[in-house]
C-alpha cells in the first residue's frame, strides 16, 4: 500500500487529505468500475445462456467452425500475461525497477500476441463467410441465380473440387469440409456468430485498451513517477488486466467447447 508521506517526491493531489487518503479512494474508484464492467459480460452471458437453451444445435455446429487450438492457446497467453503482469507490480512495490520494466514489456507482449491470433481468427471466418447478420446472405449461386450464404456457395463450389483441389483451391481440408456442410444444415447458424463476434470483440477491444495502459504504467517506471512509495496506478492497472483474463476464462469454454 502506498505510504502517506511525501518522501521520495510523491505528492497526493490537493483534493486528498494524504496518499494513503488517495489511494484508497483510487482503489474504491477502479472497484466501481470493474464491477460496472463485470455486468455488462454478465448481460451477454445471460443472453448468451437464453439462447443456447432455446437453439443448442445451432451453437454446437457454429462452435464447431472455432478453432480450438487458437483458443486454448490464446488462453495460455492470457494466463502468462497475468502472471507477468503481478511480477511487474510485486517488482514495482519492491522498487526493482529493471525486472517490472521487463515484466510489463512482457504483458504488453502477450496481448499483442492475442490479438495477432484474433486478426487471423476473424479474417478467416469473413473469408468463409461464417459471419452474423446480412453479410452472411450476400453471396449468389451462379447456377441458379438463387440467394444463398458465403457458406452455402462455398460448399456448392467444394462438391465440384476434389479433396486435395479444396485444400489448395478453397483452403479448406476435410475437416473444415464436413463443419461447413453441418452448419449450413443448421437453421438460424449466424445467431451463434452473433454472440462469438460481440463478445470476442467487446473483449478484443478491452485487451487494447489494457496493453495502452500498461504501456502507460510502463512509461510512469522508466521516468520514476511510481515506486514502492507510490504505486496506486500500477496496482489499479493490474487489477483491470485480470479482470479482462478472467473475462476470457469463461468466453473460451462458452465459445470454444460448446460444439
Amino acid at each position: 500500500m502506498s505510504t502517506a508521506n511525501h518522501t521520495g517526491g510523491f505528492h497526493h493531489a490537493h483534493h486528498f487529505n494524504s496518499l494513503e487518503h488517495q489511494y484508497d479512494t483510487s482503489k474504491q474508484g477502479i472497484w466501481l468500475f470493474l464491477v460496472t464492467e463485470i455486468l455488462m459480460f454478465g448481460g451477454l452471458f445471460v443472453a448468451y445462456a437464453i439462447y443456447h437453451s432455446l437453439y443448442p444445435q445451432v451453437f454446437h455446429a457454429g462452435s464447431k467452425q472455432l478453432s480450438v487450438v487458437l483458443g486454448a492457446v490464446n488462453t495460455v497467453v492470457l494466463l502468462f500475461s497475468s502472471f507477468t503482469m503481478a511480477l511487474g507490480i510485486n517488482y514495482v512495490q519492491r522498487g526493482m525497477k529493471n525486472k517490472a520494466i521487463i515484466a510489463l514489456a512482457v504483458t504488453i507482449a502477450c496481448a499483442a500476441i492475442f490479438m495477432v491470433v484474433k486478426f487471423f481468427e476473424y479474417t478467416h471466418k469473413f473469408h468463409v463467410g461464417t459471419v452474423p447478420g446480412k453479410y452472411a446472405y450476400t453471396e449468389e449461386l451462379s447456377a441458379s441465380g438463387e440467394k444463398v450464404t458465403k457458406v452455402g456457395a462455398l460448399l456448392a463450389e467444394a462438391n465440384k473440387l476434389s479433396v486435395a483441389e479444396r485444400e489448395h483451391k478453397l483452403h479448406l481440408d476435410e475437416t473444415e469440409y464436413e463443419h461447413l456442410t453441418l452448419l449450413e444444415k443448421t437453421k438460424n447458424w449466424p445467431l451463434f456468430f452473433g454472440f462469438y463476434f460481440v463478445m470476442s470483440g467487446i473483449h478484443g477491444l478491452h485487451v487494447l485498451a489494457g496493453a495502452f495502459l500498461i504501456f502507460w504504467v510502463l512509461l510512469k517506471v522508466i521516468k520514476n513517477q511510481v515506486g514502492p512509495e507510490y504505486y496506486t496506478p500500477v496496482e489499479g492497472v493490474g487489477l483491470f488486466w485480470h479482470v479482462v483474463d478472467l473475462i476470457w476464462i469463461y468466453l473460451f469454454p462458452l465459445l470454444y467447447l460448446v460444439g
